[in-house]
């Protein structure tokens, strides 16, 4: 319980130190969205080990700035890609890597942070036997433009 709130206030302090609403719906008005409500969109992302599901806080990860959700299955390794805006990463779940191109993997569990740079070619892996939930922050749209 105490690492649920520790992460609780650390994504509010996340929302609240890159000035975004805490609403997808409406940016004016507070909300709050107890896990067991929160709604999980497949993403079109997928490897064999599964889809990329996204839940919205707040924003739109298609259009713009935007706080999100992202359950990656168990086992989960993306293709080397890129995005073209920085964001921000907390997991919540699982254990992942987020390891950019000639860098040693380093082992993040619940708890731990990232920053991954915009136009930065990495790789992000669910190394856990449980799907991993990460909550990203980005002040610009979500892409993925995958490496040839």
């Amino acid at each position: 319980m105490k690492n649920t709130l520790r992460l609780a206030a650390l994504l509010l302090a996340i929302s609240c130190w890159t000035g975004s609403p805490a609403s997808a719906q409406d940016e004016t008005a507070s909300i709050s969205i107890p896990a067991d409500k929160m709604t999980f969109v497949p993403t079109g992302v997928k490897t064999d080990a599964g889809e990329l599901k996204a839940g919205p806080a707040y924003g739109n990860l298609a259009t713009g700035k935007h706080g999100t959700f992202v359950r990656m299955p168990a086992h989960f390794i993306s293709p080397l890609h890129t995005h073209t805006a920085d964001y921000y990463a907390v997991v919540i779940e699982g254990t992942a890597i987020n390891a950019q191109t000639g860098r040693n993997d380093v082992q993040l569990p619940v708890g731990s942070y990232w920053f991954q740079r915009g136009k930065e070619t990495h790789v992000t892996k669910c190394v856990s036997d449980v799907a991993c939930l990460f909550f990203i922050v980005q002040p610009d749209r979500f892409d993925d433009v995958t490496s040839k």
